[in-house]
């Protein structure tokens, strides 16, 4: 059982508990924005809830499912020389609800893994014995091309796709107009019509940008930089009703943006296609050849997820990738993932991407980067409410790459070296590196760092227990970073904390 389920019960006393915080910097561990427990936080004050990441909102584990298959059942040799990608594919297609079971072995496959339906489990017998190895990157099995402006050619697989693929739709129609402004933090909303809703329903608000960007600006807590090559964004908020009245709508979780009338606000449903599916127990290798440097990819990519939800990767060892992870999903984990490379390269970079974390409210925990990317832990475009936890790397950094991400979380990670932590991506004139609220929480480093430039992001940003030698400096309408020690604080993970409180209150409310 995952560990915010045991820590659910620790921290229901201190639900009623006071908070006394020291008066320097060395006796405090407490943040202001949080507390002990929760008693000094508010759903529209800067700091957001975390709590409904990953899987299913946090609110179950990640299943066991039964094992109803084995690939070798399909004709799947796992001597390393036979092609195997027919068996898979067989498996897949045959597959009634349960886990595929992969056997220990070295199973070769020359094209795209596709899973496009729910209850679809790969299980391996364990990341160093049932590995799957695919030799042809995706730019041989499907070119695309691009140029960029100076004349260099690009391929897509630079920054997209999978070999083992999860693809799935929102099914996202138009349910209700919303008809009065909103306040982040608000849980409720009044609409056109409540017709065709009940309680229970996931539904998710919807807004997008208009033509003077002011969405965006707001995402960006009115400090966007420069946006002029951006073309403006949506803000996308899936809830669950807890209540209706005609003309009304209440959720379970506090609004993550405002709502106003220009930005054309939308009830849409949330009928995802593809669900409980799992990579699990599984190595993902790559020739080892070498890596050339950025934008050199030829789609060496080890998993990609889109438009599927409460999907997860478990216990998975990805090896020579070009990029690792691409998320574009809803409500996922990726846990206990580690990234290692037998690669040369001349400046000890050995790939692009290791996880891009897209969509929102995923969790990315328990990681280890034994190898370092071009960039290590991503967020990008509208990108909010994910979280990165409980994880560590050699010299990790947090690559934000501009257009507005926003309300994302990076807690309990040691960076290792801690020479590049702030080192971005990002083209040009699209907006600073990261949106509002974006939160750093304990993270540690074999060396001091620096709050980031004003090119980084808004004043709106929340770092506490970043490992520095600078002061705190604390102003809750602007700069907040609170200089704790990262191994004095507490709770050291903050998503845990939160959902640990959330399902305690929920608890005692049922």
């Amino acid at each position: 059982m995952r560990k915010q389920f045991v820590t659910a019960v620790v921290l229901i006393t201190g639900l009623i508990g006071g908070l006394s915080i020291g008066s320097t910097v060395c006796a405090q561990t407490y943040s202001e924005l949080w507390g002990k427990a929760g008693e000094t936080w508010s759903p529209a004050g800067r700091l957001p809830d975390f709590s409904y990441a990953g899987y299913h909102c946090g609110g179950a584990p990640i299943p066991r499912v039964p094992q109803v298959s084995n690939v070798k059942s399909f004709g799947a040799k796992g001597d390393g020389v036979h092609d195997d990608l027919q068996a898979f594919m067989d498996a897949i297609s045959a597959n009634k609800n349960g886990a595929i079971y992969v056997p220990p072995g070295r199973y070769k496959i020359t094209n795209i893994l596709n899973i496009q339906k729910s209850n679809v489990v790969l299980r391996g017998g364990g990341p160093e014995k049932s590995i799957l190895f695919f030799p042809v990157p995706l730019n041989e099995i499907n070119p695309v091309w691009f140029t960029t402006p100076k004349g260099k050619k690009i391929s897509r697989y630079s920054w997209s796709g999978g070999l083992l693929q999860i693809n799935g739709d929102f099914q996202t129609v138009k349910l209700a107009e919303v008809t009065a402004r909103a306040k982040r933090g608000d849980k409720t909303l009044t609409v056109s019509s409540t017709m065709g809703l009940k309680v229970g329903q996931r539904v998710e608000v919807f807004v997008q940008d208009d033509a003077q960007k002011t969405l965006t600006s707001h995402l960006y807590s009115e400090d966007s930089g420069d946006l002029q090559n951006f073309k403006g964004s949506t803000g996308s908020f899936v809830v669950t009703l807890t209540a209706l009245t005609s003309n009304q709508i209440v959720f379970d979780r506090p609004l993550r943006f405002d709502i106003k009338l220009g930005w054309k606000p939308q009830i849409r449903s949330f009928n995802p296609t593809v669900s409980e599916v799992g990579i699990e127990d599984l190595g993902v290798e790559f020739p080892r050849g070498q890596y050339d440097g950025h934008f050199t990819e030829h789609g060496y990519n080890a998993i990609s997820m889109s438009a599927v939800a409460d999907c997860w990767v478990r216990n998975v060892r990805i090896i020579n990738a070009d990029s690792g992870i691409f998320i574009g999903a809803k409500f996922c984990t990726i846990t206990d993932v580690t990234f290692e490379s037998e690669r040369e390269s001349k400046n000890g970079i050995l790939g692009h991407h290791g996880i891009l974390l897209g969509g929102t409210d995923n969790l990315f925990t328990a990681f280890n980067f034994n190898m370092r990317f071009v960039h290590d832990l991503g967020v990008s475009v509208n990108f909010a409410g994910s979280v990165f936890s409980n994880g560590r790397g050699e010299d990790l950094n947090f690559d934000h790459h501009k257009r507005a991400p926003y309300e994302n979380l990076f807690t309990h990670i040691d960076v290792g070296q801690g020479t590049r932590m702030w080192h971005c991506g990002g083209g040009g004139l699209l907006g600073k590196q990261c949106g509002a609220r974006e939160t750093f929480w304990n993270i540690r480093a074999e060396q001091p760092q620096c709050y980031p430039d004003s090119q980084f992001g808004p004043s709106s940003m929340n770092l506490v227990a970043i490992k520095t030698e600078q002061p705190s400096v604390k102003k809750r309408d602007g700069k907040w970073f609170e200089a704790i020690d990262p191994l004095k604080l507490e709770p050291q993970n903050l998503h845990e904390a939160q959902l640990a409180r959330r399902l305690a209150v929920e608890g005692l409310l049922q």
